[in-house]
């Protein structure tokens, strides 16, 4: 399962408002790692018009969530949330399947998914 906070959620649905291009308010999150960044995967958010086959879908509250069947394992229990600092604001990942995070916080090593 994949939750976003409150904070979150309120992110999510300002961005859907500035990218709307009259169909994006319904448009569906999509959460994903790529290999790659400061450690072995980084994450990736893209809104789609409609979930790709295999895809796992998740409603946190009106907003559909889609994740990759790639990407699940190594995003499953994840919870994400939205702050800002003096630097800015930006998305936080709490990911349960993560044993080391880079200094940027977007890029994470992951647990061996033998070890699940």
């Amino acid at each position: 399962m994949i939750s976003l906070s409150r904070a979150a959620l309120s992110e999510v649905k300002r961005l859907q408002r500035r990218c709307s291009d009259g169909n994006s308010l319904n448009a569906i999150l999509r959460l994903g790692v790529q290999s790659g960044g400061c450690s072995d995967f980084y994450y990736t958010l893209e809104f789609v018009a409609a979930p790709a086959v295999g895809d796992r879908l998740w409603q946190c509250e009106d907003l559909q969530v889609a994740v990759d069947a790639h990407s699940l394992p190594y995003l499953n229990g994840l919870t994400v949330d939205y702050s800002e600092d003096l630097m800015g604001g930006g998305f936080r990942f709490d990911n349960p399947n993560a044993e080391q995070h880079c200094g940027c916080g977007n890029s994470f090593k992951a647990i061996e998914l033998s070890k699940h």
